[in-house]
């Protein structure tokens, strides 16, 4: 067989034949397929959900124009941005990453009007977004900010304050955070580096100030705006700081005897273990450990960056940076070298600029003292600055203001050389103050003498400021009082503290004085007492001016009423703490203001809120003498109902430790409450009415307000259940008072005279009063006392009046059914005490002189007696009487259809009385 043949074998041709399908490959591919429909409508709806504004833009759309190369189409998607989260503020939270980030991009941007758009935008946000919000995007804000405030360009420097101003009157306390960074920043933008001409090594670099000619403002006025934002910034590190003090009244840390909150006990709750106290080595609110170990705190184990100006070490080294620049500024800024003009007048943006020099340097100083190591901090400063602030800071001090503004008319304050401001708000007086605070705080009593020279012209200064008259606002004033407390501090002898305490008091007496202002010398003056309270009596001199003083405190109290609460609780505050300590000159002026203050109708007592009456009540316990008068007046402030019952119960107490019979054991002040005087006061405070009053309320006739029954001559006047309360809870207290007296009978005797010449006689009795009256009986009743028959037949009609009134309250009034327990209590025990009292009041009962509707009323109180357990025996003692009063009801039914009261009646009377032994059983006589 050929090739060919075999070729030809291998390869053979299918015949196919007409009508037959071509038969499938061994190697052909399957083609077919099936679809199936994906459904995603939430995707397909996305951007049609999406707000959009005026442009028909959604927030993707805006935040993708972020990024293009066209200035203006930056610009207007921030506007759009701006318009979009206006109308739909949500869109807010859901893309506030996105937002942060985009915005804060361009605060770079080279076109200005661009970085113009993102600061209005970071405005609004700010309005928008609390800090909680944007604290996890803060860094990244902040880190564009120090890119901005550090870029080359000019503008770029400018608009970043304009960033800055906007973060730190939104988020201050994030910002200062990253305070080493921008700081360093801060520093940058007024000054470069130079190497030092004395090293040659760059080990140490210095820093001058930098002019730029490219600028759009001079270098003086950005300089300016650079040290505006600084002082901001330290302002927020300041007021970011744990220890928050008074600008101008700081308290030294080395003093021991700092004012500390009291705490308030509730002798009550103590006593019933409600209330748990713990008392601490100091005497104060913290416990002192004693200890030579001391624990470190976190801000140790930090890095010094993260720390920031809270480390000693990281604050020098920023000192020693910006105070040199300072210098120089304010050099520039200061009047000429030569000869000094006539009041040292200053441009006023020099003036500006000196302000913030000082400001910033005062900033600094108060963050010095809020370290461990004060004493040592203010001493590298003295060694480190003094020479240099007394050459440049004192040499044309003080400092005054150039006015070159035009009036077109006339300003009441432009004859007020403190009140001179030029047309930027510029306090000349704040400036010289600021320069005092600063220089003070470098001296001590240790260098008194070298210092002497510039102390002297401060001390003039601040002395002929507080003299001059001039209206002063709270800022200046606090500043003023700071230097002068520090100017005291410095030199403690009383020819150099008289001065100033005078001057001071000279701007205490004027009149019309802000609130803010009055509140700060009441604090500096209350300072300046306890201070001189302090000192030992072997050195102690009082001043004159400083007793004129606390003398006048009460009288004010009394003129300022309720005019400002606020100024009263610190009036009274002081008052308080100088009658705590015996102040004789105070103690006289209050007990001459005390008819003023303790007055029942407008005195400052019953004006005052329930905190300030508190202390108010306090006082009394401190008063020289407690006339009868006083004590008039103070009954009537328990009594009318315009303090709380816990309060009168106080004032109760307070007085009965002042008397006789507080049962102490030393000798009390002689004639502080004389004891006629002190019984006057609780019988005027147990009955609860003034002789007017009781006098007035003879004439009321009727209902609502008067209980009337035929059977009793007392008419019951019904008080409103306010005053019932408070009367009544007033009562318990003066009955305890009363309980507590040693004679029980010689009480009474005084308790039942004072019954007999007041109360028997009059035909209408308040309901409270009665029922005081039997509790105060019920309390201080015993074998010894002999009840007059007077007293006798008056608590008797009472207690049947009482009775009357309790058995006839419809169950509609809820207002007197919450009188109900404490009235039947009081004369259920008055009644089981004395059983004169019951036979009495059975005696009374003569039915046939009242009408058929009270009938029942009598039949109700005989079976209740009756049933009532204390009362058995009495019952059954008086029973003809009972059974006297049962004939006589019978008498007036007879011929009648017998009603369910009565059969009640009968039971009882058979059940209690007649079924008793000793009983002859003639009940059987009444059916």
């Amino acid at each position: 067989m050929t090739k060919k043949r075999k070729r030809q074998e291998d390869f053979q041709k299918v015949k196919l034949k007409v009508g037959k399908k071509k038969p499938k490959l061994e190697n052909a591919t399957d083609t077919t397929f099936k679809t199936k429909a994906i459904q995603i409508p939430e995707q397909l709806k996305e951007d049609g959900v999406l707000p959009t504004q005026n442009r028909k833009l959604n927030i993707k759309d805006l935040l993708s124009q972020m990024h293009h190369y066209s200035p203006g189409v930056k610009h207007n998607a921030l506007l759009g941005l701006k318009e979009l989260l206006s109308q739909y503020p949500f869109v807010i939270d859901a893309h506030l990453s996105s937002i942060i980030s985009e915005v804060a991009a361009v605060f770079t941007d080279k076109d200005s009007g661009v970085r113009g758009a993102a600061v209005h935008l970071l405005q609004f946000l700010a309005s928008k977004i609390r800090a909680e919000q944007i604290a996890p995007f803060f860094p990244l804000v902040s880190a564009h900010l120090s890119s901005a405030m550090t870029h080359i360009s000019e503008g770029i420097q400018e608009d970043s304050l304009k960033v800055l101003d906007v973060l730190l009157e939104a988020y201050p306390a994030l910002l200062t955070d990253r305070s080493i960074i921008l700081l360093k920043n801060f520093v940058e933008l007024i000054s470069h580096q130079q190497l030092s001409k004395r090293l040659k090594s760059r080990d140490k670099l210095s820093w001058m100030l930098s002019v730029n000619p490219n600028r759009r403002v001079t270098s003086q006025q950005w300089r300016l705006n650079v040290l505006t934002r600084l002082k901001k910034f330290l302002q927020a590190v300041v007021d970011g700081s744990s220890d928050t003090e008074d600008e101008g009244l700081q308290e030294q840390k080395d003093n021991s005897h700092s004012v500390r909150n009291p705490i308030y006990i509730s002798w009550k709750l103590h006593a019933n273990n409600q209330q748990h106290i713990q008392l601490f080595e100091s005497g104060g609110l913290r416990p002192k450990i004693n200890s030579s170990f001391r624990l470190r705190s976190l801000t140790s184990v930090m890095d010094s960056a993260e720390k920031g100006l809270s480390s000693a070490e990281n604050l020098k080294g920023f000192i020693e940076i910006i105070v040199p620049l300072l210098i120089e500024c304010w050099i520039e800024a200061s009047p000429a070298q030569s000869a000094p003009i006539l009041g040292n007048l200053l441009e006023s943006e020099s003036q500006q600029l000196m302000q913030q020099v000082l400001s910033i340097i005062h900033l600094l100083w108060k963050l010095t003292k809020r370290h461990d190591e004060t004493y040592k901090m203010e001493l590298w400063l003295r060694m480190n600055y003094l020479v240099d602030f007394k050459h440049h800071f004192m040499r044309h001090f003080p400092y005054s203001l150039q006015d070159t503004v035009k009036h077109k008319k006339k300003d009441p304050c432009k004859s007020n050389r403190n009140c001179m401001k030029s047309s930027n708000n510029v306090d000349h007086l704040l400036l010289n103050l600021t320069l005092c605070d600063i220089m003070v705080s470098l001296a001590s009593t240790s260098t008194l003498q070298t210092d002497s020279g510039w102390l002297d012209m401060i001390r003039k200064f601040v002395t002929d400021t507080l003299q001059d008259g001039s209206k002063l606002n709270s800022k200046q004033v606090n500043r003023l009082l700071g230097v002068t407390w520090r100017l005291m501090q410095i030199q403690q002898n009383k020819v150099a503290t008289e001065p100033l305490i005078k001057a001071v008091y000279m701007l205490y007496q004027q009149r019309n004085l802000l609130f803010p202002v009055r509140t700060l010398l009441l604090k500096f003056f209350s300072r300046v007492y306890q201070k001189e309270d302090l000192r030992t009596q072997r050195i102690r001199s009082r001043s004159k001016v400083l007793s004129r003083w606390l003398a006048g405190l009460p009288q004010q109290l009394a003129l300022l009423g309720l005019r400002n609460p606020e100024l009263s609780n610190q009036l009274i505050d002081i008052i308080h703490s100088a009658a705590s300590r015996s102040n004789k000159e105070l103690l006289q002026s209050l007990q001459a203001t005390a008819a003023r203050i303790y007055d029942p109708l407008e005195g400052t007592l019953v004006l005052l809120p329930a905190e300030a009456q508190r202390r108010l009540v306090q006082l009394v316990y401190f008063l020289p003498c407690l006339p009868a008068s006083l004590l008039a007046c103070l009954s009537r402030c328990c009594i009318m109902g315009r303090m709380s019952s816990d309060l009168a119960a106080t004032l109760i107490g307070i007085l009965h430790m002042r008397s006789s019979f507080a049962g102490w054991k030393c000798q009390v002040q002689d004639n502080s409450v004389n004891d006629v005087d002190y019984f006057s006061f609780l019988f005027s405070t147990l009955i609860g009415f003034s002789r007017e009053e009781l006098t007035s309320l003879q004439g009321i006739r009727g209902k609502p307000h008067i209980s009337q029954t035929q059977l009793s001559p007392i008419r019951l006047y019904l008080t409103d259940l306010d005053q019932f309360l408070h009367h009544w809870a007033v009562t318990e207290v003066i009955c305890h008072s009363l309980s507590t007296i040693p004679s029980q009978s010689q009480c009474f005797d005084i308790l039942q005279t004072g019954i007999c010449k007041y109360l028997v006689g009059l035909v209408v009795i308040p309901d409270s009063t009665a029922g005081s009256v039997l509790c105060a009986i019920n309390k201080l009743l015993d074998q010894a006392c002999i009840i007059s028959e007077n007293l006798h037949r008056f608590l008797a009609s009472c207690c049947y009046s009482l009775l009357y009134f309790l058995l006839t309250i419809d169950r509609e009034d809820a207002e007197h059914l919450q009188k109900r327990d404490m009235l039947w209590g009081s004369c259920i025990s008055a009644l089981a005490l004395l059983p004169r009292l019951l036979r009495l009041m059975l005696q009374s009962l003569q039915v046939s002189r009242i009408c058929r509707e009270e009938l029942p009323i009598v039949a109700q109180l005989l079976r209740l007696l009756m049933q009532h357990g204390q009362l058995r025996s009495h019952m059954i003692t008086n029973e003809f009487l009972v059974q006297q009063i049962i004939k006589d009801i019978m008498t007036l039914k007879s011929g009648e259809v017998q009603e369910q009261w009565l059969t009640d009646l009968h039971y009882c009377f058979n059940l209690y009385l007649a079924s008793h032994p000793q009983t002859p059983g003639p009940i059987n006589t009444v059916y």
